[in-house]
């Protein structure tokens, strides 16, 4: 899991700081901007001017220059140096003293006047990088004190030192960090966090000080680091929580920092770099003889006994470079998201999604697609780049060109594949699954016709079954580079599709036609005759629809004739066909005539005489060829008349006489001469032909409830007495008996099954008096019923009708009780005048008027004689 994150660069080597002097070590070191502090254990101050130098291979170095060396004069070592650059200041700790040293001229800075410039008795002491006190010109220090347990808080001016607050604590202390009001510290058996301020505590865990060296770091606004039991780096904020996971470092830590977002650790032997992201080891350095690790500003900067290192962070790119050129994408996302509060927001945004990008890239060669296409979609990628993997899939008018530098080291889907066809038909699949997904949204802003191409001629490809719902629907399909594709793959339906799309309707319908024609093989449609015809009736240019309407009708003309039944019948006046044009259009082809003419008359219902007669003639037409073939084939024969039968019916637009000329003369066809007859009102010729010629009496009760079914009543009971007396007359007449006895079963019948129709006592004058009561029982049964429904039905309504002028007569009585004043002040409802007498009319709620203005609006108005007589209301 190791990345390279850090290069170990010498800044001051051993000559330059101590010569030949063997015994000398560094004890501690201070770094403040390009200034470099070493303290000795000969008690020297070493101060440096450190200038970075970049080589021509890229790689930082440091050149020291040394301006000065300063005796302290004591014989202790120099324990602890921090710079206060506001102060132009050292604080130095040296033997158990922290004093003040000019950063110039190291010399030590005496005593104001009234105020001491050291403080005695320490152990150690640390700044507060967020103090509490806002003034620039004073820092804020916290001090150990050797002799009894507190922690000491000081204000450090330019030449005196302040003591401000001192907490009394459980234990002695031995490490400490401050952060604001927030002391971290570490006390002989445990560390603990502690608000000076409020007074507040909170015990963290235990800590043995005397089996190892304690560590106490500040990381960040009121966030330490210590190092805890079991070679722990533990995280705790002012609250006593750890916020972050552990890192797992060496029992034997001398020293950690955190350069963001890694953890930096030192130990007896080695430098180890963790991420702080993912608490995952990431890489070590060999470091002999180390002494000291801390950050300045940023820098993390080492020193053994005898020189001082800077730990060089390699730029964050290349750390995630390096991730993503050892196919370690998780670690390189989690690197660049937990990196997004040290970039400014637009930089991390671009370096964000080209990360996404590249790992999308890897995961894509890994046939790991889920995640490969998250991470395409939340970089954003321009779906080209993918698309240009696929040889010819992209147009040849596109005019992308790959992202510089590339994000993949892949020329194409062969290089990935290593010849691996079945990652290749993997690859294209994905492929189809993310360009159907992709080209609905933003990602195909800009690039919709690259798309929708590459699409295409992977759906060609792999015989997909979206092609068709790709050119059905709208889409951006150049036709210069899909038309070769789809001729390439016997797509030729779906190439009619995309001709249709760019407008070319007449270079679609040919090609469709040589696929019905045998000319070129494609599958994909076996209904594609039907589609044709279908397209026809849509096509709102009528040139393309009369000139291969006629290819149609002769491929078969019951589907043909669609093109023009199935036009639907709102679409602008330009695109409809007028009906006369394509009757004459049709004049050669007589079946597909027929079935136009039957879409007028029966299905649209078009009141014309001229279509209606030509459907009836048409009809007849095909009822006399089929008559007149040897054998006649009944079921044929039995349809076609059915559909004459039914058209004399019910239309009433044909031609009757015209007809009838041409049927009166078959006697094949006596049926329909009678309904013809019927149309005249020449009811007796056709019950006449039905009785006696055809003998079909059922025919001939139809054909009286027929001709009466929009007629009054009267009318019906006159045609049903009128076929009545045919069956009565024939039996009158010297027929034979058989015959006789036919029809006198016949009148029998129709009086049983219509009883209710006839007037009964003309009937009963009508029959022969020999007949039987038993053969009329049905039918004065039901007379007599009618007769009496027919009286109690009259009988309720007069009840009904005496009980409403009862009503009436009460209403009067009621008004005339009231008495009506008249006099001469009053005037008439009607005229206005006053009135002169006592001769007045009393409208509806007592309202009087003159008797000669009702007179005269009763004239004048029909709907007001209900009024009264007057004279019952004076």
């Amino acid at each position: 899991m190791s990345v390279k994150a850090f290069e170990l660069v010498p800044v001051v080597e051993r000559d330059l700081l101590m010569g030949d002097k063997a015994r000398i070590n560094i004890e501690c070191i201070e770094c403040c901007g390009k200034h470099l502090y070493v303290g000795t254990n000969d008690c020297f101050i070493h101060h440096f001017l450190i200038d970075e130098v970049t080589s021509q291979k890229g790689r930082l170095t440091y050149s020291p220059q040394k301006l000065l060396h300063k005796f302290l004069g004591l014989k202790k070592p120099v324990a602890e140096l921090r710079a206060a650059s506001a102060l132009e200041r050292l604080i130095v700790l040296c033997d158990g003293t922290v004093f003040l040293v000019d950063m110039v001229t190291l010399e030590t800075v005496p005593s104001a006047a009234g105020g001491g410039a050291k403080i005695k008795g320490v152990t150690a002491f640390c700044m507060n990088e967020n103090p509490v006190n806002g003034d620039p010109f004073c820092v804020e220090i916290g001090v150990i004190s050797s002799k009894r347990r507190t922690v000491q808080i000081y204000m450090v001016y330019e030449d005196r030192v302040q003591l401000v607050k001192e907490v009394t604590t459980p234990e002695q202390p031995c490490a400490v960090s401050l952060d604001g009001y927030f002391l971290c510290l570490a006390l002989t058996t445990q560390y603990m966090i502690l608000n000076y301020s409020s007074g507040a505590s909170q015990d963290l865990f235990p800590y043995n000080s005397e089996e190892k060296r304690p560590i106490v770091k500040r990381i960040g606004r009121e966030e330490f680091l210590l190092a805890a039991p079991g070679g722990l780096g533990m995280f705790a904020n002012a609250e006593g929580v750890s916020q972050r996971a552990p890192v797992n470092w060496s029992e034997n830590v001398i020293g950690a920092a955190v350069c963001f977002p890694y953890v930096v650790a030192l130990d007896e032997g080695f430098i180890t770099v963790h991420s702080m992201l993912d608490q995952q080891l990431k890489q070590t350095l060999s470091f002999r003889d180390g002494q000291i690790l801390q950050d300045f500003e940023g820098k993390v900067v080492l020193a053994s006994t005898k020189a001082v290192y800077i730990l060089v962070p390699l730029p964050l790119e290349r750390q995630i470079q390096d991730l993503l050129v050892s196919h370690r994408v998780e670690e390189a996302l989690t690197l660049t998201e937990g990196a997004q509060q040290n970039i400014p927001k637009d930089k991390f945004q671009i370096l964000h999604r080209r990360i996404l990008q590249q790992a999308g890239f890897i995961q894509f060669s890994q046939l790991q697609f889920h995640e490969a296409k998250e991470h395409f979609r939340k970089g954003q990628l321009d779906v080209r780049e993918l698309i240009s993997l696929y040889p010819l899939l992209l147009p040849a008018s596109s005019s992308f060109t790959r992202c510089h530098p590339p994000l993949h080291e892949f020329a194409d889907l062969n290089h990935l594949a290593q010849g691996d066809q079945q990652k290749v038909l993997q690859c294209k699949r994905f492929l189809i699954t993310y360009l159907g997904e992709v080209r609905s949204t933003e990602g195909a802003n800009g690039c919709r016709e690259d798309v929708d191409t590459a699409l295409l001629k992977l759906y060609a490809e792999q015989d997909h079954e979206s092609l068709l719902d790709l050119l059905a629907s709208d889409n951006a399909c150049l036709l210069a580079d899909s038309a070769p594709w789809l001729e390439k793959y016997n797509k030729y339906f779906a190439l009619g599709l995309l001709y249709h799309c760019n407008g070319q309707d007449a270079a679609a319908l040919q090609l469709w036609i040589r696929v019905v024609d045998g000319d070129l093989q494609d599958a994909t449609r076996s209904d594609l005759f039907e589609y044709i015809v279908d397209f026809l009736s849509f096509c709102s240019n009528r040139d393309l629809v009369w000139k291969y309407a006629e290819w149609a009708l002769h491929k078969d003309p019951t589907i043909g004739i669609q093109i023009f039944t199935k036009r639907p019948a709102g679409k602008g006046q330009s695109d409809q066909l007028n009906p006369d044009d394509v009757i004459k259009y049709l004049a050669k082809h007589k079946q597909a005539l027929l079935l136009y003419l039957e879409h007028l008359v029966l299905e649209r219902r078009i009141q014309k005489e001229r279509f209606h007669t030509q459907l009836a003639v048409l009809y007849l037409e095909r009822v006399l060829l089929l008559l007149s073939q040897s054998p006649a084939v009944e079921e044929q024969v039995t349809k076609a008349r059915e559909k004459l039968q039914a058209l004399l019916r019910e239309s009433n637009l044909y031609r009757v006489q015209l007809l009838l000329g041409k049927v009166e003369n078959s006697e094949q066809l006596l049926l329909e001469c009678a309904t013809l007859h019927g149309k005249l009102e020449e009811h007796d010729k056709a019950l006449h032909i039905l009785v006696h010629k055809l003998k079909d009496f059922p025919s001939a009760e139809a054909y009286c409830t027929w001709a009466s079914s929009s007629r009054d009543p009267a009318f019906q009971q006159q045609l049903f007495h009128l076929l009545l007396g045919m069956y009565l007359h024939g039996t009158a007449q010297g027929t034979t008996g058989g015959r006789r006895a036919e029809l006198e079963m016949a009148a029998v019948d129709l009086l049983n099954r219509h009883g209710e129709v006839f007037d009964a006592v003309r009937v009963l004058n009508m029959l022969p008096e020999g007949w039987s009561l038993q053969l009329l029982k049905s039918f004065l049964g039901r007379a007599v019923r009618a007769s009496m429904h027919a009286q109690r039905t009259s009988r309720l309504a007069l009840g009904i009708a005496r009980s409403e002028n009862l009503q009436l007569l009460h209403d009067r009585l009621k008004e005339r009780k009231n008495p009506v004043f008249v006099s001469e002040k009053k005037g008439c409802y009607l005229c206005h005048n006053t009135f002169s007498g006592p001769d007045v009319v009393c409208l509806p709620g007592g309202v009087p008027v003159h008797t000669h203005c009702i007179a005269q609006r009763v004239t004048d108005s029909p709907t007001k004689r209900r009024l009264t007589n007057s004279s019952n209301h004076t």
